[in-house]
């Protein structure tokens, strides 16, 4: 919370990572603008899925970045999810 003491550029925008529906009402009281959800594919213990993550965006109203294991095979799964943002270090490699 301590991020809305702070000023900042106009054109500055704070977003925030989240894993659960608690982390997500915690960045929703924080006012950030993007929410970045993980890790969608990446096979490690937090690992979402496709239905989680739809369950989880449903949670909120605020935009949803999906980050985690994306690489160039399974980009087309994104078009289930109606995400156009998405981040990933892989598919860029």
């Amino acid at each position: 919370m301590k991020h809305l003491a702070y000023s900042y550029k106009k054109n500055f925008e704070i977003i925030g990572s989240a894993h659960n529906i608690k982390e997500i009402r915690t960045k929703e009281i924080q006012n950030i603008k993007k929410i970045v959800l993980s890790s969608l594919f990446k096979t490690n213990k937090n690992i979402l899925g496709i239905n989680r993550f739809k369950l989880l965006s449903n949670y909120t109203k605020t935009e949803i970045i999906v980050l985690g294991g994306i690489s160039k095979r399974n980009k087309k799964k994104l078009n289930l999810l109606n995400q156009t943002d998405f981040a990933g270090i892989s598919f860029f490699e």
